[in-house]
């Protein structure tokens, strides 16, 4: 087993809305598709290795509790951060360092989820 983590979902109600949040923070184009039933699927970016994708559909349910995923920050998640609130997100807690291991912070989306922001600088 290289990685324990190989993909990832974040539950959203309004697939629109949760789109253009996480394309306005993220500076990318999700690409949203059709699931099987009425659900959908928004995949976020990725080049190699871990996965995900923001899902609507049956049994995908925003939440603050539960599993806390961390999005790539970039070279310094202070450029994504700063975009949440305008967004229409909250942000949680600030950029704070966690040693030699970077800087972290967390953040509410349109949806409701907690997420969280890694990025070493």
């Amino acid at each position: 087993m290289l990685n324990a983590l190989n993909w990832f979902e974040i539950p959203v109600s309004d697939m629109n809305r949760a789109a253009k949040f996480y394309n306005t923070i993220l500076g990318v184009e999700i690409q949203v598709q059709a699931m099987p039933g009425d659900g959908q699927m928004g995949f976020l970016p990725s080049s190699e290795g871990v996965r995900g994708a923001i899902v609507q559909g049956e049994g995908y349910a925003p939440s603050q509790q539960g599993t806390l995923v961390y999005l790539n920050g970039g070279d310094d998640l202070s450029t994504v951060l700063g975009k949440v609130e305008a967004a229409g997100g909250n942000v949680l807690a600030p950029k704070t360092s966690i040693g030699e291991y970077g800087f972290i912070a967390y953040f509410a989306d349109t949806e409701g989820n907690k997420v969280g922001l890694h990025s070493m600088k």
